[in-house]
C-alpha cells in the first residue's frame, strides 16, 4: 500500500500549469514544510522537512483559487518516484507526493493572523448554570441512547 498523509504549510504559492491539448488539464507543484515531532539534539530549533508535492485536475485548480504561501493544509495522497537525466548528461532521482486529496488543517481567519485560537465555544441553549441543557420531566428514560 501507497498512501500519504501530511500536514505543513506552503513554503510559497503553488506553481500552476496547463497542460496542452484540447482538453488542458491543471497540474499544480508545491512544498510543504512539514514539522518534526523531535528536536534536534542541543538544539532548540524546530526542524521540519520540505516535501515536493504535485496535484492534478480539479485538486490541483482548488490550490490555484484557495491557497498561496503559508496556508496549513492537510494532504493525502501517494509517493512517487522517478529520474530523468539533466542537460548536463547526470541522472537525477526525484520523489514526491502525487496529492490526491486536500483540506483546509486551520480557519482562514487563524492563517492570515499567523495564530490559532479557538473561539469560544457557545453557550448551549436552554442550559441550566452548570451548562448541561435542561431535559423536560418525563423523558429521561425514553428516547436517551444511554439510559
Amino acid at each position: 500500500m501507497n498512501k500519504v498523509i501530511l500536514m505543513g504549510r506552503l513554503t510559497r504559492d503553488p506553481d500552476i500549469r496547463y497542460s496542452q491539448g484540447e482538453n488542458s488539464l491543471a497540474i499544480a507543484r508545491f512544498t510543504l514544510a512539514v514539522d518534526r515531532r523531535f528536536k534536534r539534539e542541543g538544539s532548540n530549533d524546530q526542524t521540519a522537512d520540505f516535501i515536493s508535492c504535485v496535484a492534478f485536475g480539479k485538486t490541483a485548480e482548488f490550490c490555484e483559487r484557495y491557497t498561496h504561501q503559508g496556508t496549513k493544509l492537510v494532504v493525502e495522497g501517494r509517493i512517487q518516484t522517478g529520474s530523468y537525466t539533466n542537460k548536463d548528461g547526470v541522472k537525477v532521482y526525484t520523489t514526491e507526493v502525487v496529492v490526491e486529496n486536500t483540506e483546509f488543517a486551520e480557519s482562514k481567519s487563524s492563517s492570515s493572523e499567523g495564530n490559532y485560537v479557538p473561539s469560544a465555544r457557545p453557550e448551549p441553549v436552554n442550559a441550566a448554570g452548570d451548562g448541561f441543557m435542561n431535559i423536560p420531566d418525563g423523558i429521561e428514560d425514553e428516547g436517551l441512547p444511554f439510559s
